[in-house]
């Protein structure tokens, strides 16, 4: 090999590592924008504001640990929305027994209870009745009917912020709002109050 031939061979090796990395880039670079795109991972499903199951003729009891039955949901049509774990209730029943085995019935067109069945919208003719209790005369069945009722039935506790009635033992009252916590033995009526009070029967 010639001088000359060696010297340009030692300018053009000199290079080369560059000329490969160069060319190593632009076959990454060429893979990359022609390979298959990978499938983007889905997005995080949007909880729906539409129903996932349905139940007709349907009743739900609820036990507790000594297999006691605490509660019971009747209704004709009921409707699960997975958005906020509610279910939508028509013609409801409901049957609750306290631990002092004080039972409470309720009623309405319509209910709307969140997932466990400890808090329930009443609407549409609600009722509620809490029967008297069978050990303390002092405590006479009481109820409650509105268009609107909140009941919490393992508290005993109703709400509403629209006029009801309640009526206890042979006494009645009617109010624009109404508070009841039976554990504080608490009762709160609020707005237009009326109250009609029966002697006590001798």
């Amino acid at each position: 090999m010639s001088v000359a031939l060696h010297r340009r061979w030692d300018s053009v090796s000199m290079y080369l590592p560059v000329l490969l990395m160069g060319l190593l880039a632009l076959g990454t670079w060429w893979l990359v924008r022609n390979a298959p795109q990978a499938t983007k991972p889905a997005q995080a499903a949007v909880a729906s504001s539409n129903p996932d199951y349905f139940m007709r003729q349907f009743a739900v009891q609820r036990f507790d640990t000594s297999g006691r039955l605490e509660s019971e949901v009747r209704g004709e049509m009921a409707r699960h929305y997975p958005a906020n774990d509610t279910l939508e209730i028509d013609q409801v029943r409901i049957q609750a027994r306290s631990t002092q085995g004080q039972q409470t019935q309720a009623r309405a067109n319509r209910a709307l209870s969140n997932s466990d069945g400890t808090e329930i919208q009443l609407f549409g003719d609600a009722h509620i009745t809490r029967q008297a209790s069978p050990t303390a005369a002092a405590q006479p069945t009481l109820e409650f009917r509105g268009e609107f009722l909140h009941l919490w039935p393992q508290t005993e506790r109703v709400r509403s912020h629209l006029p009801v009635r309640l009526t206890r033992g042979q006494d009645q009252f009617t109010a624009d709002t109404m508070e009841y916590d039976h554990s504080q033995q608490v009762l709160q009526l609020q707005g237009r109050v009326r109250g009609t009070l029966m002697p006590p029967r001798r």
